[in-house]
């Protein structure tokens, strides 16, 4: 079966299938790129779980399908609350 035009076909490795929990999230910028890292924080300490670079046009995109994603999810189970900080201030080494 041939892919249709602008199809892109998408590989998922085995390795990520599982995903990757996060409770925490450190957002800095350069003028090139939004740098996100997501961490799994349990005081005392915590852990980079992962880290994904991406433009700022794509951040923009990322911020439009969270924000219509949100509005799905609410209008199907309720507001959601945003959550407690587990960790006040947080320094990646």
């Amino acid at each position: 079966m041939a892919n249709k035009p602008n199809e892109i076909r998408v590989n998922f490795p085995k390795e990520l299938a599982g995903g990757a929990y996060s409770n925490n999230m450190v957002v800095s910028h350069t003028k090139e790129e939004f740098i996100m890292d997501f961490l799994m924080a349990a005081p005392p300490s915590g852990t980079v779980t992962a880290r994904i670079i991406v433009s700022p046009g794509h951040i923009k995109r990322i911020i439009t399908a969270l924000q219509e994603n949100i509005s799905r999810y609410e209008q199907k189970f309720g507001s959601i609350q945003p959550a407690e900080d587990p960790m006040e201030k947080v320094t990646i080494q």
